[in-house]
């Protein structure tokens, strides 16, 4: 019984520091530190409305616009996730050939091998809102000509949208899509 007791007391106090403390130590720091107004999602304006939050990927298929990672949860925050699909599953690998199917269609000057994977896979979380830039890079010519621009106006929007890796050494050069396609429309104003 002594035993049982002291279990208990140290399983309040577990929960305590850990359910409790460092969830509180977490948000606060979140708060101080996190993007956006204190530590909630960093939303995106254009003509002084809402149209994303910068942190969850969004759905553009016009040519006129960058195209974020396929979703397998079709960019719905609420249903987060990966398909869990195995890369040699039938089903997975029919998508994948669709969806390498439609990007040619629409980047007729690119071959097979020049998609980048990320651009036909879907991304662990279906919300990833950045993209490389080798696949911002592969798009350009289609915007530019969607927009009647030139390749040269979009790469320079392009640069000024790349976020670099922290200290220039930390984590992958990145591009906000939903920022950059924000952009291009202010451009075109």
């Amino acid at each position: 019984m002594k035993t049982l007791l002291k279990s208990i007391r140290i399983t309040f106090a577990f929960v305590l520091v850990l359910g409790v403390c460092y969830v509180a130590v977490l948000w606060a720091f979140a708060q101080m530190f996190g993007r956006g107004k204190n530590g909630n999602a960093e939303l995106v304006m254009q003509n002084g409305e809402v149209v994303g939050a910068a942190n969850v990927g969004q759905k553009f298929t016009s040519d006129r616009y960058f195209w974020g990672r396929p979703s397998a949860v079709d960019y719905t925050a609420d249903a987060s996730g990966a398909s869990n699909k195995g890369a040699t599953n039938e089903q997975y690998l029919n998508e994948v050939e669709t969806r390498i199917e439609a990007f040619l269609e629409h980047h007729p000057y690119l071959t097979r091998e020049e998609i980048p994977a990320a651009m036909v896979t879907a991304s662990g979380s279906g919300l990833d809102p950045h993209l490389t830039p080798e696949c911002v890079a592969v798009q350009v010519e289609r915007v530019a000509r969607a927009r009647e621009m030139s390749s040269d106006e979009v790469l320079k929007l392009v640069e000024q949208h790349t976020e670099r890796p922290f200290l220039g050494i930390f984590g992958p050069a990145k591009i906000n899509v939903l920022k950059l396609n924000v952009a291009l429309d202010e451009a075109a104003h």
